[in-house]
């Protein structure tokens, strides 16, 4: 269930792509969980038609947004050093296939949830700012607090997302452990 609340929450900041301003976090924040949650609540009768409908919104509306391939090489850890171009990229392919699918899968469970965004907050000099988002539920649920990692891309300036971590589990961190258990599990210690 927090998984999934992770995807959905994530997917708030999605519709970035167009976004004309991109060197505030928190207006793209703003930007992208009102256009993320309109689309959602606009599209149900498609979704519900054909769920890897769902893969597609991720695909043209968060991923161009989330530095893919800096979370990749977060995940990776100490082992993308040692991997090849070609690995590297044969990787960071099959990460974004799994981006698409674990967002569409959490995007699955939208049912006219609300949210709220953290005021703005100066930015200064910081390359890495967390906005928190809180997920409400209509049903009574408690709110899903998830704070969005954003990174200043050193390359374009612009900000991207590259973590979220959800009632304090980063989706970077319990990535990282998956990918080291199961390489350790090759190696016997």
């Amino acid at each position: 269930m927090l998984k999934r609340l992770f995807m959905v929450a994530l997917l708030a900041i999605a519709p970035l792509a167009q976004a004309a301003d991109q060197s505030n976090p928190y207006r793209l924040m703003n930007e992208a969980a009102s256009k993320t949650f309109t689309r959602l609540k606009n599209e149900q009768v498609k979704i519900h038609q054909d769920p890897n409908y769902l893969r597609t919104v991720v695909r043209e509306e968060l991923l161009p947004y989330v530095q893919v391939k800096y979370a990749g090489a977060l995940v990776l850890w100490r082992y993308y050093r040692e991997a090849t171009p070609a690995q590297r990229d044969a990787y960071f392919k099959a990460f974004q296939d799994y981006l698409e699918q674990a967002y569409g899968q959490a995007l699955a469970l939208y049912s006219n949830q609300t949210y709220q965004i953290a005021p703005e907050k100066p930015l200064g000099d910081a390359t890495i700012v967390a906005i928190r988002v809180m997920i409400i539920d209509q049903g009574g649920r408690p709110p899903v607090r998830l704070d969005f990692q954003w990174r200043k891309n050193s390359v374009s300036g612009n900000w991207q997302a590259y973590d979220m971590i959800a009632e304090g589990v980063s989706m970077i961190t319990t990535k990282q452990n998956e990918w080291a258990s199961g390489q350790n599990a090759d190696y016997p210690g």
